[in-house]
């Protein structure tokens, strides 16, 4: 098992972050659908439960696309969808990824708490000190971070993007070292704590290290979209989220079973 948390720094509120994750959750997962694959919603719906209070969904993720051709041709049923299950209680969010055929050998867990600071607190999840020990954290820059040229869209670049409605960028490489000096411009951290599970023997190392990178990879692109995004949903209140899931699970609906592939991740 190994466990990372990352820790990503943004130029915008606990407030605002809600609205902006949920608005581009909804837009990614449109980007990743179609051809018979990408995301299904199947529940989203308010949850209560051992006094926390959020909202439960439940999708699956069909991957036809992202394995070879022969892998697609031979895999076992259930082995190409995966389950994502969250419980966002914000501003702590819970998120359990599981497949079908892997059964209890296979799990991801993303804890993420959303705080108003600069990725300076310890152990915020309140882990044994033993696994905290173990706990190897990973800042992740939005404005800095390594891209792949196949994920590079200057359109999510926050060293090139400017805000106009909050004036918040573009982002320069010491912009987090300013930033708790700026007027008028607030911050915080997502803290994620990522646990990766693969019992599979002779794989397990090699697989969970390689689902940590692909976690680490998808939070800074995602991260990067969203503060880019921000004069599209800086308006919104969670009353125009919520109106927008539903259109958005009509409109995943639609396009899962229309040709045209556009291929698949997990946010």
């Amino acid at each position: 098992m190994i466990t990372k948390e990352f820790r990503i720094v943004l130029p915008i509120s606990v407030t605002e972050y809600q609205v902006g994750q949920l608005y581009a959750v909804a837009e990614a997962s449109k980007d990743q659908t179609g051809g018979g694959e990408g995301v299904e919603v199947l529940v989203n719906e308010p949850y209560e439960e051992d006094g926390e209070k959020g909202q439960y969904t439940h999708k699956i993720y069909h991957l036809k696309s992202k394995v070879p051709g022969f892998v697609n041709a031979i895999a076992p049923k259930g082995s190409l969808k995966v389950h994502e299950k969250a419980w966002n209680a914000y501003p702590y969010c819970r998120t359990i990824l599981t497949n079908e055929y892997m059964k209890d050998k296979f799990e991801i867990k993303i804890e993420t708490w959303h705080k108003p600071d600069m990725g300076n607190l310890e152990n915020v999840h309140g882990l044994e000190e033993s696994q905290w020990e173990k706990t190897q954290i990973v800042d992740i820059d939005i404005a800095t971070c390594r891209i792949a040229q196949k994920d590079y869209n200057p359109d999510h670049d926050p060293t090139k993007f400017k805000s106009e409605k909050t004036d918040r960028a573009p982002l320069a490489a010491d912009w987090k070292k300013e930033l708790p000096n700026k007027a008028n411009c607030p911050h915080m951290c997502a803290y994620k704590l990522v646990t990766v599970e693969f019992k599979w023997f002779g794989l397990q190392g090699t697989v969970e290290k390689k689902i940590q990178d692909i976690e680490e990879r998808l939070f800074a692109n995602f991260h990067r979209q969203l503060f880019c995004s921000i004069d599209k949903w800086i308006d919104l209140t969670m009353d125009d989220i919520r109106r927008m899931e539903e259109e958005t699970k009509k409109e995943l609906d639609e396009m899962r079973v229309k040709d045209g592939v556009k291929g698949m991740g997990v946010e």
